[in-house]
C-alpha cells in the first residue's frame, strides 16, 4: 500500500523553506519528503535526511494532514504536580518564616529538611534534587543564610562589635 504525498508544495519549495527553517528536525523531515517527492524510494529518502523510513511515513501523515506545521515537534507532556497550589504556598511561608527547632529539630532548612517536612504534613514525598526544582520555581535561589544558634543572643553580639574583647 503507497501513501500519497500532497502536492500543496513542490519538492524545490520544501527545500527552500527547510533551508530557512530553524528547527532541525523540522528541517530533516522537510528534506525527506522533498526526496521522496522527487521520485527517491522511500528508505532512500529517508536515509538521506537522516531518519528511519517510519519516521518519514510518520512525517508524511503529518504533513498531510496538518501541513508545514504538522512537521515541528509537538510539545512533551510533563507529570501533574504534586503539590496543589495552596501547599506550594505554605511551602513558601515555612520556608520564608524558617524553620521551629523544637518541632522540626533543625535551626536552617535544608533541601532534605524540606522533603522530610513536606513528607509529614502533606504525605508525597520528594527526592532533594526535586526539592531543589521546586524551590527555584517558587522563585528561591540556592543561596543560604548563614547559620545562627537558636538561643544566641543578639545583644551580647552588638556589645562585642562594639568593645571586642573588652570586659564590662
Amino acid at each position: 500500500m503507497t501513501l500519497e504525498i500532497s502536492d500543496r508544495l513542490s519538492a524545490d519549495e520544501l527545500r527552500a523553506l527547510a533551508r530557512r527553517e530553524k528547527d532541525g528536525r523540522a528541517a530533516s523531515r522537510m528534506f525527506a519528503i522533498a526526496n521522496a517527492l522527487d521520485g527517491l524510494k522511500r528508505a532512500e529518502a529517508a536515509r538521506l535526511a537522516g531518519m528511519e523510513r517510519q519516521a518519514l511515513r510518520d512525517a508524511i501523515t503529518r504533513y498531510n494532514a496538518e501541513g508545514l506545521e504538522g512537521l515541528c515537534d509537538r510539545p512533551k507532556g510533563r507529570p501533574p504536580r504534586k503539590l496543589t497550589a495552596e501547599q506550594e504556598q505554605a511551602l513558601c511561608k515555612a520556608v520564608l518564616d524558617g524553620p521551629d527547632p523544637e518541632t522540626d529539630h533543625c535551626c536552617t532548612w535544608t533541601r532534605a529538611d524540606l522533603c522530610d517536612r513536606v513528607e509529614r504534613h502533606y504525605g508525597k514525598t520528594y527526592h532533594p534534587l526535586t526539592m531543589g526544582k521546586v524551590l527555584r520555581r517558587l522563585g528561591f535561589s540556592r543561596q543560604k543564610a548563614r547559620p545562627c544558634h537558636p538561643k544566641s543572643d543578639a545583644q551580647a553580639q552588638e556589645d562585642f562589635k562594639k568593645r571586642g574583647f573588652a570586659t564590662r
